[in-house]
């Protein structure tokens, strides 16, 4: 197992719309998530920053994150959760969630 963590800016304007569409996920994205080997998937919200935390059980991240982004539901997903969300100012050209680097851990 492996963890990711990653951050992005959430529009004021967009918190309601942001927490409402994530009050009731789609089943289909979901399912896109679980099958991509994602578990234990958290986002957490404050002073306007989202932090993403989930687990990776696959052996091949690249490829499941890959079938991720194109599954049509899950395109379809983005088109509402995309508007509410901006880039960190140091995210890399083309970076949509900045990943974190894990600097402390305890089990």
């Amino acid at each position: 197992m492996r963890r990711h963590a990653a951050v992005i800016r959430l529009r004021p304007e967009q918190e309601a719309e942001y927490r409402a569409l994530h009050a009731e996920v789609w089943p289909a994205v979901l399912t896109t998530l679980t099958r991509a080997n994602i578990r234990n998937y958290s986002i957490f919200l404050r002073d306007g920053l989202l932090f993403s935390y989930l687990e990776y059980v696959g052996q091949d991240h690249a490829a499941d994150m890959a079938r991720v982004a194109a599954d049509p539901e899950t395109q379809r997903w983005w088109t509402f959760t995309d508007p509410c969300q901006q880039p960190v100012d140091t995210a890399a050209a083309g970076e949509w969630w900045a990943p974190m680097e894990e600097v402390f851990h305890l089990d």
